[in-house]
């Protein structure tokens, strides 16, 4: 069964003037494309907050919950954990639905450092 996958786009910048959010969601598509992933979905968060009521990662939640997503694909780990009002419920809960991160730059991540 190919593991299905979310993929997660986010920028600190306030507007994406330059289209780096676009060159993210390319990347993690192609990567997603050589190791075989299905792509169930995608989101993107823009600015310094990236907690709120609908969100990028509240819909890779949402999709989690409902059996939809086994995986998720980022650029890297900064992209969520350089926040920590979101980096111990993100830890939890992909430990608790025991969800597998990867990105394109370095494979599969670990958080047990975390």
């Amino acid at each position: 069964m190919r593991k299905r996958v979310w993929l997660y786009c986010h920028i600190d910048a306030p507007e994406d003037t330059h289209g780096a959010l676009k060159g993210q969601l390319q990347q993690l598509t192609d990567y997603a494309g050589q190791m075989g992933f299905e792509v169930v979905g995608s989101s993107c968060d823009v600015g310094a907050t990236v907690w709120g009521k609908e969100n990028g990662l509240t819909f890779f939640y949402k999709a989690v919950m409902q059996g939809n997503a086994d995986a998720l694909l980022i650029i890297d780990s900064s992209r969520i954990l350089r926040y920590p009002s979101i980096r111990a419920p993100f830890l939890a809960f992909i430990s608790l639905c025991k969800i597998q991160v990867y990105s394109p730059l370095t494979g599969r991540i670990s958080f047990q450092e975390y």
